[in-house]
Order: structure tokens, then C-alpha cells, then sequence
């Protein structure tokens, strides 16, 4: 693959030494695996080929790739997440860790902790003592990647749609172009994102590094309330009913038995 061209691309992740699934796009694998998560959409992975946002293995690995052909790739730790350096693992007093905890049965070994603003792996705690592992989670590892580029992206338009989906998580993006000005308006579910704006400003540097772009724009759809009429939205029957929605015969009865 050329560098710069917009691929998708199928993959599991394997630590090469356990052969443990870590991570995949396929959700039959996931399955098989144990591993597949409800709710989940398992989509290919969208990348920049050789724009150095994934590991230096894998990247120069889809450098030479070609469309459409299963690859087994083993990947050292140097080219992947990099050999563990003792100097990322500390060891601080219980009652230090405590202090940035909120909530103290949230530990375990093996979990996600924040100490002085770093966010490490708790690997030991007993006697009085903590150790906090900052390197990578990965580091160290040897990985195995079996992949597959299944499509690779044409045109500026789908190139565009492929980038705004990949960096964001959202669908529903509507694109339009004059010249080499992009005009983007975000889908709904956008609208009420707190990191909108940082990821907006994010999304300008990766379609310009990508794709020809002049001005871009980013447009907010804000439909109106449709305002319901009370006569129409009251459909009980029974004038003591002060649930408009309600039009069942449980409410006509319970309202006749206070009559009786």
C-alpha cells in the first residue's frame, strides 16, 4: 500500500507468547473467543496507511500489504509497545494511593489507577505498600496480528465519510464539496458531545494531512420542537384522568369505583 491511502482492515490480536486474544474486529472470533461484548458494532479498523498513529510494526507491515490477502504478522516488543523500563514502576505507601482513590474496594491487581495526575497499572499491594506500573499495559509483550486489508478507500467524498466516521464514532455525517472547500454537517447525536469542539479542531488536522481540504466547515442542524396539540395528546376518556397518555379500560374502572 502506498503511503497515505485510506484502508479498512480486519484484524485479531494475539499476545504471541500465551496466544490469548487481547483485542479483534471480527465478531465471530470474538465469539469463539469468549470475548465478544453485546452492544458492540465490530466494524474493520479505518487508518491512514503509514500516518504513524499505530504501532511501527504493524505500520510498516501495511506498507507492503496488498488488498485482499490474510497476513500473520509477529511483531517484537521493540516494534510494538517497547520493552518495560523499571524506571515507569513506583512504589508508594498505601496511604498515599488512598489518597488519590475514591473509592478503595475499586482496587485490584491487575486495574487502572490515577496517582499525581499519571495513570498507571496497580501490580502489587500488600504490607503497607502499593506498586504502580506506568509503562504500557502491552509493553514488553510480543504480538500477532492476522489481518486482512478488505477494502481500500476511492474517491474524496468516501475518503472524507471514512475519516470523520473512524476518528469520531459517529454515523450520519452529510458532506458536501465546492472545489476543494468541505462543507460538514454533524449528525444529531454530535450536537450533545462535550468533546465536540476538541474533536472538531482534531478532525480539521486529519483531513487536511489526508485528503485535499481548503475551508472546512462544520454545520449544526438544530430542529425545531414539534409542539403537540393538549386535545390531541389527550387520549383517555375519562375527564378526572390526569395522565394525558393514559387511555386504558384499568383507568375507567378505578375512576367508576370511586363513583360507586
Amino acid at each position: 500500500m502506498e503511503e497515505g491511502t485510506i484502508v479498512h482492515v480486519e484484524y485479531d490480536l494475539y499476545n504471541a507468547e500465551s496466544g490469548d486474544l487481547i483485542e479483534t474486529t471480527r465478531e465471530d472470533v470474538a465469539k469463539e473467543h469468549d470475548m465478544h461484548q453485546e452492544g458492540r458494532n465490530y466494524t474493520p479498523l479505518v487508518c491512514v496507511v503509514g500516518a504513524g498513529n499505530l504501532i511501527s510494526g504493524f505500520e510498516d507491515s501495511l506498507l507492503e500489504a496488498e488488498a485482499d490477502k490474510d497476513i500473520s504478522l509477529e511483531i517484537a516488543p521493540a516494534d510494538a509497545y517497547g520493552e518495560k523500563d523499571p524506571d515507569q514502576i513506583e512504589t508508594i505507601s498505601i496511604d498515599k494511593l488512598l489518597r488519590h482513590v475514591r473509592d478503595p474496594k475499586s482496587l485490584y491487581i491487575g486495574g487502572p489507577v490515577t496517582v499525581e495526575g499519571r495513570q498507571g497499572t496497580l501490580s502489587y499491594l500488600a504490607a503497607g505498600r502499593a506498586r504502580i506500573d506506568y509503562n504500557h499495559p502491552m509493553a514488553g509483550r510480543s504480538l500477532k496480528y492476522d489481518y486482512k486489508i478488505v477494502k481500500v478507500i476511492e474517491g474524496k467524498e468516501e475518503k472524507v465519510a471514512a475519516l470523520l466516521e473512524a476518528n469520531t464514532g459517529q454515523e450520519g455525517f452529510e458532506v458536501s464539496f465546492d472545489g476543494d472547500d468541505i462543507s460538514i454537517v454533524v449528525p444529531q447525536t454530535m450536537l450533545f458531545d462535550p468533546n465536540a469542539a476538541m474533536q472538531k479542531f482534531r478532525l480539521v488536522t486529519v483531513l487536511r494531512d489526508s485528503v485535499e481540504a481548503g475551508k472546512v466547515s462544520f454545520v449544526e442542524v438544530h430542529e425545531p420542537r414539534v409542539a403537540v396539540d393538549e386535545e390531541e395528546e389527550k387520549s383517555c376518556d375519562n375527564p378526572t384522568c390526569e395522565d394525558p397518555s393514559c387511555d386504558t379500560p384499568e383507568c375507567e374502572d378505578g375512576d367508576n369505583s370511586e363513583e360507586e
